[in-house]
């Protein structure tokens, strides 16, 4: 086994931190399918957190098949890289990323007035909690906005949308992302992302295709605008 200890950062971390950290080792190859991870009380202690904290971020991990935890045994590398980002993906900008999202989600919301269930719209609307709750914490809401666009894909059943959704989605714990996630991610545009959120459930769960794919479309359109206004300065 790997010694794993070796690549987790030192610093005070929270849950969505750690779990953005572990995946995004786990998507550059550095953490390995097969590799055990330290113990929960282990990691605790590097991490500086509550043993709870470390559970929550394995937890959203295991949600999404990135690691599996075994009874008596411990937690493993279950998600296995194969070249899951083209290389046109991989070297889009975030404006350009946006540009595509574009092309996909408003139509993403009119198969789920189609096809979405009530199981699928009370996950959005936990997720739309969750972010209430992040308004102050631009990391965290990432990390549920990020799960929001995937769940919200999801609810469509088409295998080819859900997978191109994942590959714009597995960018944005790059560095660019990050940096443009640090400069436009403030209260007020978390507050007013949050808003547009629930008006989409909403639209969904109402079944009007369009009105949900033109409040998408308005969304879009705002986190382009605060994308253009940070790369301007």
């Amino acid at each position: 086994m790997s010694d794993i200890s070796k690549k987790l950062p030192s610093k005070r971390q929270g849950a969505a931190e750690i779990s953005l950290h572990l995946r995004n080792e786990i998507q550059k190859g550095n953490l390995q399918i097969h590799d055990k991870l330290p113990s929960e009380r282990n990691m605790a202690e590097f991490y500086g957190v509550a043993r709870g904290t470390v559970r929550e971020a394995l937890m959203r991990l295991e949600e999404e098949k990135f690691v599996e935890t075994r009874p008596g045994s411990g937690t493993y590398i279950v998600h296995k890289i194969v070249d899951t980002i083209s290389s046109p993906i991989n070297d889009a900008n975030p404006l350009e990323l946006i540009d595509a999202r574009f092309a996909l989600e408003p139509h993403i919301c009119r198969l789920a007035v189609l096809h979405g269930r009530q199981q699928d719209f009370d996950r959005l609307n936990a997720l739309c909690d969750r972010m209430d709750a992040c308004r102050n914490d631009p990391t965290s809401f990432a990390e549920f906005d990020t799960e929001f666009h995937k769940v919200l894909s999801k609810t469509t059943g088409n295998k080819l949308l859900i997978w191109m959704i994942s590959q714009i989605t597995a960018i944005r714990g790059q560095s660019d992302w990050q940096r443009m996630r640090q400069l436009t991610l403030d209260f007020k545009i978390i507050t007013e992302y949050n808003k547009q959120h629930r008006q989409i459930v909403e639209a969904i769960r109402s079944r009007e295709p369009e009105t949900a794919a033109n409040l998408m479309k308005d969304h879009l359109e705002t986190a382009r605008l605060s994308l253009t206004r940070a790369a301007e300065t």
